[in-house]
């Protein structure tokens, strides 16, 4: 079984809003990423605070762990989305993300400022 998050990692997480690998663009009102993961590669923990989407490019599978000690393993499959319209500073949550397939996973990412 995988170790939840330490409160240390969630603490410097905290002040890690960087959700992706690469930022490709940024505007007043968004900022898109792009995530690639190479298999075994890790996301380090980041802070979720603002409303955002995401699209995964390939199949894959992952694990991420969360801020209140939930481990959840996740298959995704390519074109997959996922809203969260409601986050803010207050409501939003961390995470880490771990490739654990044989393929690298591919994401975009758009983010919105409030």
């Amino acid at each position: 079984m995988t170790a939840p998050l330490t409160h240390e990692e969630i603490d410097a997480a905290r002040g890690n809003d960087r959700i992706g690998t690469e930022l490709v663009a940024e505007t007043g009102g968004m900022r898109i990423w792009h995530l690639r993961l190479a298999p075994g590669e890790t996301l380090r923990a980041h802070h979720h605070g603002r409303p955002y989407f995401w699209t995964v490019l390939t199949d894959g599978t992952a694990q991420s762990r969360y801020d209140n000690g939930r481990v959840v393993d996740i298959t995704y499959s390519a074109g997959d989305t996922r809203n969260f319209p409601d986050l803010n500073a207050r409501d939003g949550f961390v995470h880490d993300l771990t490739n654990t397939g044989v393929t690298e996973l591919v994401f975009v990412t758009v983010e919105f400022n409030h």
